[in-house]
């Protein structure tokens, strides 16, 4: 199937072939024509599919119709909600490169950034916006944003919305858009939560999915190293200077550990970045920028702030901590071999992690290949340290010595 067989325009057509896509991704060809037929969607897809495509494509196409309303009598016509600021950006991104031989202009606000050049960009008038759910309600209630015209509705990343705590934003949104809308829902996972909002906010949906929702690429080689804890960062470097080549993204699981992790890198002379939720937009950007234009070799980020990576030549994905979520493991291997390219995924695991594998092994329906031959084995006996809770040196309910003697005190 070719994209001319979806029935999209002609302006669409020339700005996906200047992109260089000839035919469309799976998740694609499934929703394209539903969209176009104004039906609600709930679809199941991991990033790296092209799911962004899947709803920009169709949604520009409806508004295009009506595009020739002067500037300043823009309404906003499609809104677009994004758990995150980085993946907010990536969308705003796909939507100006597919929107280019068109008169439709869309937009991206979102928290941690001045909020007066949001305002500014708002006023001139915008047919789409893309936003993250704290500023969106902010601006709203500021009247900068009227969501009477909304005709439909994207809530991207849906799980990680519930998982950030989004859920009451976003109801609050969907309550404020108007009842006769097209509402579409995009997640990796369909956990419980996920399936209830979609029942309360989406009318008699079409489903899409694509794979399961546990699937890892086959272009991915999965391999698994058991090292000490303490040994982690030995066994990166070790990696680094023999095996691992090419642009590099390790995950870390706290902010603090993606800082320690830098410094020792950038000591042993490796170009580095490094993306978190405590760095301002700004530098988070930058990061990224550097990463996508080979400036620097390696990028290391907690989850959260990965979800917005969509860079295509990713050599290998770093698991430098164990996700406890076994689905967030599927998220970050997905980062590499995407767009039918090879990747590998290398995974650390401490003994405390253990049970973390058992439960990413289950999900994925796959053993993982566990590498012997490394400098810093784990010893196979070795169990998970318990920390014991230190106890008050303080006894409970002691007294003073004055107050056993009930003296009367002066004050």
């Amino acid at each position: 199937m070719s994209f001319k067989d979806l029935k999209l325009n002609r302006p669409l057509l020339r700005a996906i072939a200047e992109k260089g896509y000839d035919n469309p991704t799976l998740i694609q060809e499934r929703t394209i024509p539903l969209v176009l037929d104004k039906k609600d969607v709930i679809a199941s897809a991991q990033t790296g599919t092209g799911k962004t495509a899947a709803f920009a494509l169709p949604i520009l196409q409806l508004l295009y119709d009506k595009q020739d309303s002067a500037k300043n009598q823009k309404k906003i016509r499609a809104l677009i909600i994004s758990p995150t600021r980085e993946l907010a950006i990536q969308i705003q991104e796909n939507f100006e490169e597919y929107a280019t031989h068109t008169n439709l202009k869309s937009a991206v606000i979102f928290g941690g950034a001045s909020i007066e050049p949001q305002k500014d960009i708002l006023k001139k008038g915008i047919d789409i916006l893309i936003a993250t759910p704290g500023r969106l309600l902010d601006l709203h209630k500021q009247d900068f944003i009227n969501l009477d015209y909304i005709e439909t509705l994207v809530l991207d990343e849906a799980d990680l919305m519930l998982d950030m705590g989004f859920i009451d934003d976003v109801k609050k949104v969907e309550r404020l858009c108007p009842e006769e809308k097209q509402t579409l829902l995009f997640s990796a996972t369909m956990p419980y939560k996920v399936e209830q909002l979609a029942e309360t906010i989406l009318n008699n949906p079409r489903r899409v999915e694509v794979s399961q929702n546990s699937s890892t690429s086959k272009n991915v080689n999965q391999a698994l190293y058991y090292v000490p804890k303490p040994q982690k960062i030995e066994l990166c470097l070790h990696l680094l200077r023999n095996t691992i080549n090419g642009r590099i993204i390790i995950f870390r699981r706290t902010k603090y550990g993606v800082d320690k992790l830098e410094q020792t890198l950038l000591k042993n002379n490796y170009k580095v970045e490094s993306i978190h939720g405590d760095k301002s937009q700004t530098l988070r950007q930058e990061a990224l920028s550097n990463f996508k234009k080979n400036k620097v070799d390696i990028l290391i980020a907690t989850d959260v702030a990965a979800r917005g990576i969509d860079v295509d030549d990713v050599d290998a994905v770093v698991n430098f901590d164990m996700p406890n979520i076994p689905e967030t493991y599927v998220h970050r291997i997905g980062r590499t071999a995407r767009a039918g390219n090879t990747g590998t995924a290398y995974s650390f695991c401490s003994a405390d992690e253990k049970e973390y594998i058992k439960n990413i092994q289950q999900l994925i329906n796959l053993q993982l290949d566990v590498v012997e031959e490394h400098p810093y084995p784990l010893d196979p006996k070795a169990k998970a340290p318990v920390h014991k809770k230190q106890g008050s040196k303080y006894k409970k309910g002691r007294k003073s010595e004055a107050s056993k003697k009930k003296k009367k005190r002066w004050y």
